[in-house]
């Protein structure tokens, strides 16, 4: 195994595993044991790259992880010739005469992708999206034909059959994000695309208590606020789950709860907040974002010293 090209992924135990996860791994498990790839797609903050590598470790294999790149070319996926490899042969059979032949030949060397197909690793192609469609459209007889073509002129020979036991896993943000392309839909087919949305109540708040080690009725608190904020509709981007996470850590450094200090709470989440959702829709700037996120704990408040004292 090339260490430089794989890492073996251990199974994390601070992820939460909450019945919208386990439902959500076992759907993806099914179709990889069918042979066809999972593509996670969605927004920002929505889990994607953390279920790509969780449903990797329930696969149990090597993994060889890619990250799409606009820069990102063919020769980046499967490799390319790279240097020569020379050959001498020196023929002394007779002693008076000396017959001596070279040949230069050039040297193949695979890269991430071939690796991955050749000795069935499992490959997660994190927002591959962001590479040129040119670049991945050696992706297609691989899922397709579980062939990887290397070209006519490679001397490790110019195809690889995939491994039986290659496994790809993708994640993609929507099209419509900067710096992202369209892709192929001939690739789109060959795979078995799950939307995901943000997570519900249960595992938001999980995952925030996890990440943050705060009590879990601040996490209540927390979560309450980012999703409100996240419904009303009035921001540019969504406040994502790293938003509850980014409270939470910080509620830990201060070793405080809300209900020591509002005001100061208060102004942490709209520094966090207005930070992540950019401008409202109203085009009027963080200034508006962070008057709603006052808003909503001021009319939170009385809910939150009740649900503390309880």
């Amino acid at each position: 195994m090339n260490a430089e090209k794989t890492i073996i992924l251990e199974p994390n135990s601070e992820f939460v595993e909450t019945p919208y996860i386990t439902e959500l791994i076992s759907r993806s498990m099914t179709y990889l044991k069918a042979g066809f790839p999972v593509h996670y797609r969605g927004p920002a903050g929505t889990g994607k790259s953390t279920l790509a590598k969780h449903l990797a470790t329930k696969v149990g294999k090597p993994v060889t992880l890619l990250y799409g790149d606009e820069e990102m070319t063919s020769a980046n996926l499967i490799g390319s010739e790279s240097g020569y490899r020379m050959k001498r042969v020196r023929d002394n059979f007779i002693s008076t005469v000396l017959k001596e032949e070279e040949e230069m030949t050039k040297k193949w060397v695979d890269n991430r992708l071939t690796e991955a197909c050749r000795h069935g690793y499992t490959l997660i192609y994190d927002e591959f999206t962001r590479s040129r469609p040119e670049a991945n459209n050696v992706l297609l007889s691989i899922l397709q034909d579980k062939l990887l073509a290397l070209g006519n002129d490679a001397s490790s020979g110019s195809y690889v059959e995939v491994h039986p036991g290659f496994t790809a896993i993708f994640t993609s943000n929507p099209e419509e994000y900067a710096g992202t392309f369209k892709s192929q839909d001939a690739l789109r087919d060959r795979m078995i695309t799950i939307d995901l949305e943000y997570p519900d109540y249960e595992t938001e708040m999980q995952i925030i208590y996890e990440k943050g080690r705060i009590p879990l009725d601040v996490c209540k608190i927390i979560t309450d606020i980012v999703r409100i904020l996240r419904d009303s509709g009035e921001c540019e981007f969504s406040p994502t789950i790293r938003s509850g996470i980014k409270i939470a850590k910080t509620l830990t450094v201060l070793n405080m709860e809300p209900e020591d200090n509002y005001e100061l709470f208060s102004r942490l989440c709209q520094d966090i907040l207005s930070s992540e959702t950019g401008k409202l829709t109203d085009k009027s700037g963080h200034a508006s974002t962070r008057k709603l996120v006052q808003q909503i704990i001021a009319d939170q408040q009385p809910i939150q010293r009740s649900f503390l004292a309880i």
